[in-house]
């Protein structure tokens, strides 16, 4: 436990019942990212994914710069103030409300997740940066977007634009139409003008299909993994923004100036509601 997440506990903030023995999907990507908020069950299904899927912990530490690219764009180049992160996960390095603070300090963040364990966090952790700006969570399960509406509506202006982001967890549905209830919902109730950000693990290799085999006898949370066909449904009726879905750590990689990308078994992309 960090010293940070210890302060918030002694002040007075109940801690969740936390069962160290069973691998918590939250804490396994936080040390598949080389955090401290995990224990032996996480390590060990995630070692046992990454015995015959390596590139998991490229893919975790991927994931969270193709976040820093996508929010510094909405932020500096579409023009974004509002930020609702579903399913955000544990706190890591360069969070939302960081990286969009920091180019625009006025940004509103609201974090979404309905796991004790990362609310708690969130509390201890999640904490604006800027006078101006506004960073919150709500405690809710995807499942319930009309909730998430709601509750969202209480810090964000609704009749202006609002990027809806989903990061890696799409997948802990398996119906895949419900899932696009889901978008549809949340993307219905925002003005013309948002983005759609989302990425996911994605069933594009042997390797990575046998990786979430392996988590599941772990004990882990079993995850679906989708075609890149099937994710950009995702984005129906949406503008995409250039280059479109593609794996994420091809996603306007030059903006950060870094050189040729490993390719990895996860696509992403950033759309526009026109």
């Amino acid at each position: 436990m960090t010293d940070d997440l210890q302060r918030s506990v002694s002040a007075g903030q109940r801690s969740p019942a936390i069962d160290v023995e069973t691998p918590h999907a939250a804490r396994i990507w936080n040390y598949w990212m080389g955090g401290k908020d995990n224990y032996a069950a996480d390590r060990a299904a995630g070692d046992a994914v990454a015995q015959v899927y390596p590139e998991i912990v490229t893919m975790a530490r991927e994931s969270r710069h193709f976040l820093i690219r996508a929010v510094r764009y909405l932020a500096a180049e579409a023009g974004v103030r509002q930020f609702l992160d579903i399913g955000t996960g544990l706190p890591t390095m360069q969070n939302t409300h960081e990286v969009a603070q920091q180019v625009a300090p006025d940004s509103k963040i609201v974090y979404v997740d309905n796991d004790p364990l990362v609310l708690l966090h969130a509390r201890a952790l999640l904490v604006n940066t800027t006078p101006e700006g506004v960073t919150t969570y709500v405690d809710a399960d995807y499942h319930d977007p009309e909730q998430i509406v709601a509750d969202a509506a209480n810090v964000l202006n609704l009749n202006l634009p609002v990027a809806v982001m989903f990061m890696g967890v799409l997948g802990y549905e398996p119906d895949f139409e419900r899932i696009r209830s889901i978008l549809g919902t949340v993307m219905a109730a925002v003005p013309s003008g948002s983005h759609l950000v989302a990425w996911d693990g994605t069933d594009t290799g042997e390797a990575v299909v046998e990786g979430g085999e392996k988590l599941v006898e772990s004990g882990g949370v079993p995850y679906v993994l989708r075609s890149p066909e099937q994710l950009a449904r995702f984005f129906d009726g949406l503008e995409m923004v250039e280059p479109g879905l593609v794996p994420i750590p091809e996603w306007r990689r030059e903006i950060a100036g870094i050189g040729a990308a490993e390719r990895l078994d996860a696509y992403g992309a950033v759309a526009r509601k026109p």
